[in-house]
């Protein structure tokens, strides 16, 4: 058979993108169009005394300006944090304000600027109340929610006491983590279109199943009436995998004015309107014997969460699921602010991978032991929690990532390479993301040209969903890449997961081969039995398909097109395929190591120099997946030195809501990055023998980017990122 999968195929979108034909859900034409633009709250806590939109009602263009006066009721109000909703409080429906940036108003009009313009001439009187912000500040607090709460883990193996009390060598340290914004370049945007009872909504999110249930629940329709288009879609990172507030209220205004309703979040709007990874506060212990292997470890995560809003996203994972440790402790602490939802951030279990990751780095040493030889001392080829054997090639990442890296080369002792005024360190952390699989159908349609259309409604976050549905349903029927044609983007097609946690290419893909094979078993089966055809008669399991021909395995010469077949049989052939993960659970594995220049002049942190090694089952398409892993990285080196959200803590607003004062990577600040795959199959992890790509390497850089510059420095900072003010200021 053809073989598409694992070949580096560019991406079929591709051309749609760079030429700018590609339609994004801001982008489509619609007949009358209107523009909204949101109000929003300027305090983080209190009540509205009064909302004054009569200047902004009469001014030039305005078709309506609503508030919880004036909105119709929502049908639905969910009760404490349900997914797939971003958050549970429903703005609009009554005078409470619970975070800064909460929606107050939507204003509508006939274009963007005067609906703008009409925004600012609203009026708010509060009644203001002091809020809660900052998790230091407030960490007396904090209290222990119980695991009904979603994301919270409170887990203890063996006894973690005895384990540390009778280690050999024991660190103890206190590490903290920022919070975090997800900054898809594409804003997210709701197009709201009714003709009659039907809704049409042109979204941005990373789930259009997802909107369209919360939607229809909202507004209290049946959900077949909702339909929901996601044709291209600028990242999300999890900002977009929840259905946020600002897109029923679009399709509830749209129903109200009677006209299609646009309305684009602005870049400042972003940070108040589809969550955020909370700070975190997090004390490790960690426990071995003189030869490196752990025998007790606690992980304590202390983090916020919205007043509104109880759920963790500071997820504990690899402390669990990684080393061989017999005694452990993870645990779970919140602290309820005023700001908004905290949501899932890619990668989600980042954070405390981070922290497990740079406390081993301490642990080693004090063991005087290499990292690597510290992390292979704790190797495991079982699951810690259950015993099961897993495929895992993590010891290759570390043999594979340190040979190309140079890693036997270095120099132990902190501090002892220097650049001129650059000191220059070398780092190296395990990278570990455990990946969730989910359902999906997809359904795949030859037609009487030997074209085949594969369809699933799904959606393509960037990650290069359109490439690799099309390799596999092409390696399924045995047809060319450029004879398949892949639809996806609208809740008509079949339905299918979200673009979240790792699992849309191993999910969706293994639905469409189910749908291609059983496809081309239809065409194989309508061969046989006509006798116009060289193969009829053949068995089925005679027939083999490659470069869009049937022919017979032992006669390579006999055969036809799936062109000639169908085009004798005179209709298309339709076949579907489903695919159900959703019990399918497991870890990506990985080997980040960096190296860093350090200022020692300003303290600033230069990355010269990243290569990851990952282990990731099957490789689906190497070009996107190295795409993937790339991108993962550099968001570790925003994450490690330079992202962050401030917030005043009297006002409870965010001071760095624009790209100028959160500081994501650019172009200048990425070094060169080296990915390696040991591309070996997983067939525990799916049948396709590949596990989730899109996150893995998201954790792991930052602990190797720490650990560098303790190297370079000789300073252990544990609050992240790492800014030029934390090197510069006297040693603990």
């Amino acid at each position: 058979m053809t073989q598409s999968v694992g070949r580096p195929l560019n991406r079929v979108d591709g051309r749609d993108k760079v030429t700018g034909t590609a339609r994004y859900a801001a982008d489509q034409p619609v007949a009358g169009l209107t523009h909204a633009v949101l109000v929003q709250s300027t305090i983080a806590s209190g009540r509205i005394k009064a909302i004054d939109t009569r200047a902004a009602r009469s001014a030039p263009g305005v078709l309506g300006v609503y508030t919880h006066e004036n909105l119709p009721r929502f049908a639905y109000r969910p009760d404490g944090y349900t997914f797939p909703y971003g958050q549970s409080l429903v703005p609009m429906q009554d005078d409470t304000i619970r975070y800064g940036g909460q929606h107050l108003a939507m204003v509508v009009a006939g274009t963007p600027e005067q609906a703008r313009h009409a925004a600012a001439l609203v009026e708010v009187d509060y009644d203001v109340e002091p809020p809660i912000i900052g998790l230091r500040a407030n960490l007396d607090r904090a209290y222990a929610p119980p695991t009904t709460v979603p994301g919270v883990i409170q887990l203890e193996r063996g006894d973690p006491g005895d384990g540390l009390d009778r280690a050999e060598v024991r660190i103890e340290a206190e590490y903290s983590t920022s919070i975090n914004h997800h900054n898809p370049i594409e804003p997210s945007a709701t197009l709201a279109v009714w003709e009659g009872e039907d809704l049409t909504l042109y979204e941005s999110t990373q789930s259009m199943s997802f909107t369209q249930e919360v939607v229809a629940r909202m507004l209290g329709m049946p959900r077949e009436r909702v339909r929901v288009v996601v044709p291209y879609l600028g990242g999300g990172f999890g900002c977009k995998g929840f259905v946020w507030p600002h897109t029923y209220l679009t399709a509830a205004v749209a129903r109200v004015v009677g006209r299609p309703v646009k309305l684009v979040l602005t870049r400042a709007q972003m940070y108040t309107s589809c969550g955020h990874r909370p700070e975190s506060v997090q004390r490790v212990r960690l426990g071995a014997s003189k030869d490196g292997r752990l025998t007790g470890l606690t992980h304590h995560v202390i983090s916020h969460t919205a007043s509104h809003d109880l759920v963790n996203f500071t997820v504990i994972a690899s402390p669990q699921a990684v080393y061989a440790c017999p005694n452990l402790r993870v645990s779970t602490e919140l602290v309820e602010v005023n700001l908004g939802t905290t949501i899932a951030t890619r990668p989600p279990s980042g954070p405390t991978n981070e922290v497990l990751e740079m406390a081993l780095d301490e642990l080693s040493l004090e063991l005087g032991v290499d990292p690597i030889a510290l992390r292979l001392a704790n190797y495991t080829d079982r699951d810690p929690a259950t015993g099961a054997r897993q495929t895992r090639y993590l010891r290759e990442c570390y043999e594979l990532g340190a040979e190309r890296f140079g890693w036997r080369r270095r120099k132990p002792e902190p501090g002892s390479t220097r650049a001129g005024e650059m000191l220059v360190g070398t780092g190296m952390a395990g990278s570990f993301h455990n990946w969730h699989g989910m359902t999906a159908q997809a359904s795949v349609e030859i037609d009487t040209n030997g074209r085949a259309f594969v369809r699933s409604g799904t959606q393509d976050i960037g990650t290069g969903t359109y490439t690799i549905m099309t390799q596999i349903a092409a390696d399924a029927l045995g047809m060319r890449p450029s004879s398949v044609r892949p639809r996806l983007g609208d809740t008509r097609l079949p339905p299918a997961a979200s673009s979240s946690g790792s699992a849309t290419a191993v999910t969706v893909g293994t639905a469409v081969r189910e749908a291609g094979r059983a496809a081309r078993e239809k065409v194989i089966g309508i061969a046989i039995a006509d006798p116009r055809s060289p193969l009829h008669g053949a068995a089925s399991a005679a027939v083999e398909t490659a470069d869009d021909r049937l022919f017979l395995k032992a006669r390579p010469r006999r055969g036809e097109t799936y062109r000639d077949v169908l085009a004798r049989h005179g209709s298309p052939v339709e076949a579907q395929g489903n695919a159900d993960l959703a019990n399918q659970a497991g870890g990506s594995y990985g080997a980040v190591f960096a190296e860093v220049h350090v200022s020692t002049v300003t303290g600033e942190v230069r990355v010269t120099r990243l290569v990851g090694a990952v282990d990731v089952g099957r490789v689906l398409n190497p070009k996107t997946a190295r795409s993937q892993a790339i991108g993962g990285m550099i968001w570790g080196i925003g994450m490690a030195l330079t992202e962050h959200t401030l917030v005043d803590r009297r006002l409870g607003r965010i001071v760095t809501a624009n790209l100028a004062g959160y500081l994501i990577p650019v172009e200048a600040d990425v070094p060169d990055i080296d990915v390696i795959f040991v591309d070996k199959p997983a067939p525990d992890a799916s049948a396709l023998g590949a596990r989730g790509m899109g996150e893995v390497t998201g954790t792991g850089t930052v602990a190797a980017i720490a650990n560098a510059v303790h190297h370079a420095t000789g300073r252990r900072v544990r609050q992240l990122p790492i800014t030029p003010d934390l090197l510069l200021g006297p040693r603990e």
